[in-house]
């Protein structure tokens, strides 16, 4: 069974555990547990039977805009609809924080349109999300992924 939850200090080390994989294979940026503590509220975390199984968060630029990211899924449920609903529910709190847009930088094109994100050139994203962000990733300024934007 699959149950979702907020994180918790609590839940650094796995999330970090879960997420290295991908973090070593340049999909995801590193987020060091200081900075992942700072942002804990950002994060929605999806559990089966009690084991860390996905994680997103959501973080915001702006009074109107934020960001998916750090969406990372175990590969023994990946395609069962778990990111999906992680996307699902950080849009709702979105929403509820009066957001308008929610971008996505991804190599998972299709996962994101299945959700209604619809592509964006990357010169569209905010500047100081290169910066903040892009700029510590091993591909910047070669980046491959995609920007999509979903308008709540």
């Amino acid at each position: 069974m699959i149950t979702y939850k907020k994180a918790t200090l609590q839940d650094i080390a796995a999330m970090q555990a879960l997420v290295k994989p991908e973090v070593d294979k340049g999909i995801i940026l590193h987020r060091s547990s200081d900075e992942m503590a700072t942002n804990i509220r950002s994060y929605m975390l999806a559990f089966e039977d009690e084991v860390l199984a996905g994680f997103g968060a959501l973080h915001f630029h702006a009074p109107t805009l934020a960001e998916v990211r750090s969406l990372i899924v175990s590969d023994t449920l990946r395609g069962k609809g778990v990111g999906s609903h992680i996307v699902k529910a950080l849009l709702a709190e979105a929403k509820t924080y009066g957001v308008k847009q929610v971008f996505t930088l991804t190599y998972q094109k299709a996962f994101f349109e299945r959700l209604d994100f619809r592509e964006i050139p990357k010169e569209d994203l905010p500047a100081h999300k290169i910066w903040a962000d892009c700029i510590k990733c091993k591909y910047f300024p070669v980046c491959e992924e995609i920007a999509l934007i979903y308008s709540l």
